[in-house]
């Protein structure tokens, strides 16, 4: 009998019906994350829609996207395949995400803390094959278990927990919801910023774009969502922020800045297009070809030894150039 992982395969084939059965490390996720893992490069669309057309079977009934795993519990997994582009062919349920080795942060038994660079989304889905989750499952083929504790936007930068046991992700998870974990961002906005510190508590509603991509908007029947910004350093036209999550909503810090008229610098779904083009230019000082949000310092209790971790990542080049740039700027205008 081959295996996937610890979960046995009666039908490895990649072309023809898999039957899986769950095994206590698999046993308490929801369908659709366990899914989203073991297929690697198949969109995070057509996932929810076998699992919703009845394709996908767990002991031989229909399931919904929310079904939570019980240890014993026998999958069928129909046929799948992946498109390549670039050769219009097309390539098996199994082939293997490129292995891409991101700064290591921490690490122990428990946990896997990487520096994200911006660009990189954390799993694959919505057109991209493989995220920093496939990646990291490529490069450490002994880790039995490894799952995102949270996520990082594509284009933000910096710090991302993965935990390398169940017991750690629940309790992680726990921490999370509890607002248990301090996150701070540093970002750089193009406004005339005045405040030492300000606090921005407006609610977020999620919703689609005619296109279908996912936005958010502040609404007064959105969900609740708190920012501390501190003001770092002022420049002419710009100003460096350390943004404090209390809150961990979808795109929760971009919204909170443009809806105060402060979007940040690279944004391209809340910022300024005009000036994003007018830096991204190759020649353009200051330039930068990136959303300037990175995710400096995470405070998290381990959640085995229970000792409080200070965790930082420090600002990319790209960032601190630009960084500089304005502050040359700003001597030269005055």
């Amino acid at each position: 009998m081959n295996k996937l992982g610890k979960i046995s395969v009666q039908h490895p084939l990649p072309n023809s019906v898999q039957l899986l059965t769950i095994d206590d490390a698999a046993a308490g996720q929801r369908i659709d994350n366990f899914l989203l893992r073991i297929c690697k490069g198949v969109p995070k669309s057509h996932i929810y829609r076998i699992v919703r057309s009845g394709e996908v079977r767990v002991n031989k009934g229909r399931v919904d996207t929310a079904y939570r795993l019980a240890m014993g519990d026998i999958i069928r997994l129909p046929p799948m395949r992946i498109a390549l582009k670039e050769n219009n062919i097309s390539q098996p349920l199994s082939s293997a995400a490129p292995c891409a080795n991101f700064p290591v942060l921490y690490e122990d038994d428990c946990l896997l803390v990487i520096n994200k660079p911006a660009g990189v989304a954390v799993h694959g889905g919505s057109g991209i094959a493989f995220g920093v989750i496939e990646q990291l499952r490529r490069a450490y083929p002994n880790f039995k278990f490894l799952e995102l504790v949270h996520r990082l936007d594509r284009e933000t930068s910096g710090i991302l927990l993965l935990a390398k046991k169940r017991s750690a992700l629940t309790a992680l998870h726990a921490q999370l919801r509890d607002n248990q974990v301090e996150k701070r961002y540093l970002v750089c906005v193009h406004a005339d910023w005045q405040a030492s510190r300000q606090i921005v508590k407006e609610r977020l509603h999620k919703y689609l774009t005619p296109e279908g991509e996912r936005r958010v908007c502040v609404h007064e029947q959105g969900q609740t969502a708190h920012t501390v910004f501190n003001l770092i350093k002022r420049f002419t036209g710009y100003a460096l922020l350390e943004a404090e999550l209390k809150t961990g909503r979808t795109h929760q810090i971009r919204v909170h800045l443009a809806h105060l008229t402060a979007p940040i610098v690279g944004d391209d779904k809340y910022g300024d297009f005009a000036l994003n083009r007018q830096l991204a230019r190759t020649a353009a000082k200051p330039g930068l070809k990136r959303m300037f949000l990175h995710a400096h310092k995470v405070s998290v209790t381990h959640p085995a030894s229970g000792v409080r971790l200070a965790l930082e990542a420090p600002l990319p080049s790209d960032c601190e150039r630009f960084l500089e740039q304005l502050s040359q700027l700003q001597g030269k205008n005055h």
